[in-house]
C-alpha cells in the first residue's frame, strides 16, 4: 500500500509517517517546494511530489498511483474548506480507495472557522464513495511545545482566557496511530472517532502538573489576547482573527471532551495523558539545556 500524506514537513502530520512505515506502508509526500524534499525524507517519505493544495490540478497528479490519502487542512486558512474539497476531489478522479482526514472534535460550533471549516469536508467525504475515516481530535498536546521554553524561564503558563475554563487535550501521536491503522485494517473503516485522552483540565491544573514535573512551582495566568499575540510574533490576518474568536469561545464555554473510550479501543492500550506529556518535556533535551544555561 502506497499513502499520499500532506503537512509532512509541519508538527503534527509528520508524526503519522513512522507509524505508517511501521505497518509496511510506503509513503508520497506531498510538497509545495522542491526545496523541503530533504525535510520529507528525512522524516521517513519514500518519494516526493510537488502540489498545493490551493491548486487542484496538481493534486489529480499527486494522487495518481496512491491508495489512500492522509488529509488535514492548515487550520484557519480563509480557503480551508476549498483546500479540503479539491483534495476530495483529486482522490476521486485518481479512484484513490481509501481516505482518512484528520478534522476536529466539535465540527459543529459552528462559530469558530477553524471548526466550522471542517464540517462541509466531511459532509462532501461521506458523499464521496470512498472508504473514509474521520478522525475528530481535541486539543493537541504537542502545542505546548511552542511555549515551553517560556514557561521554564517564567514559571508561569498565561493564555488569553479564563483560568478556570477545562479543556480536553490529546497526544497527536496517538491520532496519528489511529491514522496509521485506518489504513493498515479495516477496523475504521466509514467510522467517525471523537479522539480524547482521559479528562478535562483546567490551567491551574495543567499548570500544577508541570509544577510537579519540573519540581518548581508554575503559576497559571491570563493575559490579554494582544499581548498574548504581540509575544507570540502572530501577525494581522485570519489566524489571529480566528484565534481570537477561538478563545473568546473557551472563555465563556471551555473546551469539552475527554472521553476516551473510542481513542482506547481504537489504540487496544491506554492513551497517553496530559500529565505523561508534560512529564516528557521535563525531561527533554530542550529543558536540561535551559537548566545549564
Amino acid at each position: 500500500m502506497k499513502v499520499l500524506t500532506v503537512g509532512i514537513t509541519g508538527q503534527f502530520a509528520a508524526l503519522v509517517v513512522p507509524e505508517l512505515k511501521k505497518r509496511g506502508i510506503a509513503v508520497r509526500a506531498l510538497i509545495r517546494d522542491q526545496r523541503h524534499a530533504g525535510i520529507a525524507f528525512a522524516r521517513g517519505a519514500d518519494e516526493t511530489v510537488l502540489g498545493n493544495l490551493e491548486n487542484p490540478g496538481s493534486l489529480r497528479n499527486a494522487a495518481e498511483g496512491v491508495d489512500g490519502i492522509f488529509h488535514i487542512n492548515p487550520a484557519f486558512s480563509p480557503n480551508e474548506f476549498d483546500m479540503g474539497i479539491a483534495m476530495l476531489e483529486a482522490a476521486r478522479a485518481a479512484s484513490v480507495e481509501r481516505f482518512v482526514f484528520s478534522g476536529v472534535i466539535h465540527p459543529s460550533i459552528l462559530g469558530l472557522s477553524n471548526h466550522a471549516a471542517k464540517l462541509p469536508v466531511e459532509e462532501v467525504l461521506y458523499q464521496s464513495g470512498m472508504n473514509f475515516t474521520v478522525l475528530q481530535p481535541a486539543m493537541f498536546m504537542q502545542n505546548f511545545d511552542r511555549s515551553w521554553s517560556d514557561i521554564v524561564r517564567r514559571g508561569r503558563f498565561a493564555l488569553p482566557y479564563s483560568v478556570h475554563a477545562r479543556a480536553c487535550y490529546v497526544d497527536y501521536r496517538d491520532v496519528a496511530e489511529a491514522a496509521a491503522i485506518a489504513f493498515a485494517t479495516n477496523r475504521l473503516d466509514y467510522g467517525t472517532f471523537e479522539l480524547c485522552a482521559p479528562g478535562m483540565l483546567n490551567r491551574i491544573e495543567v499548570a500544577a502538573l508541570m509544577s510537579e514535573a519540573l519540581d518548581f512551582p508554575v503559576k497559571a495566568g491570563e493575559i490579554s489576547f494582544d499581548e498574548w499575540a504581540h509575544a507570540a510574533q502572530l501577525p494581522s490576518g485570519p489566524m489571529r482573527d480566528g484565534l481570537r474568536h477561538l478563545y473568546e469561545d473557551y472563555d465563556r464555554h471551555g473546551f469539552p471532551g475527554g472521553n476516551a473510550l473510542v481513542l482506547r479501543a481504537i489504540l487496544e492500550r491506554e492513551p497517553r495523558t496530559l500529565r505523561q506529556y508534560i512529564q516528557e518535556l521535563a525531561h527533554s533535551e530542550e529543558y536540561q539545556l535551559l537548566r545549564a544555561s
